[in-house]
């Protein structure tokens, strides 16, 4: 390794060490509203699983729509524009981490094709900086840089992003070929409902565990989380704890079967994933098409020459 790749590593190690804590930071001040990239890229070599399933979709349980628009054909090494939106109505509320009410985050993942990656600043236009505005999008690890995470960015603002994105050159880079790729999204907007450890967070809806009847629901702490004690019929109590955030639905002396919701589902957010294809195009090919039409417009033009000429001699040895 020489100096100037050492340098490059420690640069990119920098910058996304920086991101995790301005993402982190940001965390900090909207408390319980985000949507966590980070828990991707902590958790998971590769955010695709083997069955084209996003990773995120594992915490953010509810599916939603989500858009991706790619040009159909680019040239190698040449900076393009990828649009994704995340619609949802920007009116609703969802459940904060301390049980309060509060306004979507969004987060995304963008898998592209090897080669593919985020274009260098200088690279650029000012027309296309002017759409991607402040967001700062990082690869998903160093050594992948085909895939890029930027979240959690308030919803209400950046539903939609631009991601400039610079295609790959199979003169220099020989293990790109002019081909049709694949091109993966994910989008969420809003809280996610499981927490990578495999607990529930309290955007979601909780259940009973048993059959029974409720014998008390009294508060256990000073945000609004309520404890529902379930007696059995063998007379046993269990004790269902539900954070501050979800509604109860249920009232003492109510008779409850396992998994019978105890709350409403507080959730408004859902994760979506989209697909398309974009082909890294030849320019030779192109050439060679526009040769190709050219020709074939000058055949035509000699061939309608060709037949006024006879048509006149035809004319003239009528009149003969």
């Amino acid at each position: 390794m020489n100096f100037f790749t050492h340098k490059k590593n420690t640069f990119v190690s920098f910058l996304t060490i920086f991101s995790l804590i301005v993402g982190l930071g940001f965390t900090n001040l909207t408390p319980g509203a985000e949507a966590y990239p980070i828990f991707a890229q902590q958790n998971y070599e590769n955010p695709r699983e083997a069955n084209g399933r996003i990773v995120c979709a594992n915490c953010h349980l509810a599916q939603k729509s989500v858009e991706l628009e790619v040009p159909q054909a680019v040239l190698p090494d040449t900076v393009f524009e990828a649009v994704v939106k995340i619609p949802y109505d920007q009116q609703v509320q969802q459940v904060l981490g301390n049980g309060k009410k509060g306004d979507l985050n969004v987060g995304m993942v963008l898998i592209l094709p090897d080669g593919f990656e985020l274009a260098p600043a200088d690279r650029v236009p000012e027309e296309m900086k002017k759409k991607v505005g402040k967001l700062f999008y990082q690869p998903y690890s160093p050594d992948k840089k085909n895939i890029l995470v930027v979240g959690p960015v308030p919803g209400k603002k950046y539903s939609e992003m631009v991601i400039p994105i610079l295609s790959p050159d199979p003169a220099t880079n020989k293990n790109v070929s002019f081909l049709k790729y694949p091109i993966y999204f994910g989008g969420n907007r809003g809280r996610g409902q499981v927490y990578p450890d495999g607990s529930k967070s309290n955007n979601t809806v909780y259940n009973s565990s048993v059959t029974g009847k409720i014998s008390n629901i009294a508060p256990f702490d000073k945000k609004g989380g309520v404890e529902i004690t379930i007696e059995t019929a063998n007379g046993n109590s269990v004790v269902e704890k539900i954070p501050a955030g979800p509604q109860v639905i249920v009232t003492q002396g109510q008779a409850v079967q396992p998994d019978q919701p105890l709350t409403n589902n507080p959730n408004v957010g859902g994760f979506g994933q989209k697909d398309v294809e974009i082909v890294l195009q030849n320019p030779a090919r192109i050439q060679g098409l526009l040769v190709f039409f050219a020709t074939v417009l000058l055949a035509q033009v000699l061939l309608v020459l060709k037949k006024k000429q006879f048509e006149k001699v035809q004319l003239a040895e009528m009149n003969f």
